[in-house]
């Protein structure tokens, strides 16, 4: 069963973003025509993650599991470095400058006062998703 559950969470994780980043739902996401390079761009890079984690799981070899393990941990410390960071202000100029442009208008529930940049209700889901995909795939790793 935890080995299922492993298995489905990334594709959760996936649909999550696929969702959020092509259909409009403001103000939860802020799709502007101007970035729809940045996103294909993003999806790209993003998109096979999930699926080689997902992958890793189902063929539950040790080697395979360490993988999709090392690739859940690449994906938290992604979103640490791209949200976390920035709220509590270490942010570079660059992500000040994206967050403004990209995110700057959309569903905050986090204090936004003294902040440059402030994770939206879109990226806490996918910090929250990233950690329980982290946590399935560390138990079907450790029970397999």
């Amino acid at each position: 069963m935890t080995t299922t559950i492993a298995i489905i969470v990334p594709f959760v994780w996936l649909g999550w973003l696929v969702v959020t980043e092509w259909v409009p739902m403001f103000p939860l996401n802020d799709l502007r025509p101007g970035n729809v390079g940045q996103r294909v761009l993003a999806a790209c890079i993003n998109y096979p993650f999930p699926l080689l984690i997902a992958a890793g799981v189902a063929l539950h070899q040790t080697w395979s599991l360490l993988a999709a393990t090392t690739l859940c941990v690449v994906i938290v410390a992604g979103h640490l470095w791209n949200w976390w960071l920035p709220y509590f202000g270490t942010g570079t100029a660059a992500q000040r400058e994206t967050y403004q442009r990209e995110y700057g208008r959309t569903l905050k529930i986090l204090p936004t006062e003294g902040h440059d940049v402030v994770i939206d209700v879109q990226h806490l889901v996918v910090g929250a998703l990233s950690l329980l995909m982290l946590a399935t795939t560390l138990i079907a790793t450790l029970t397999g």
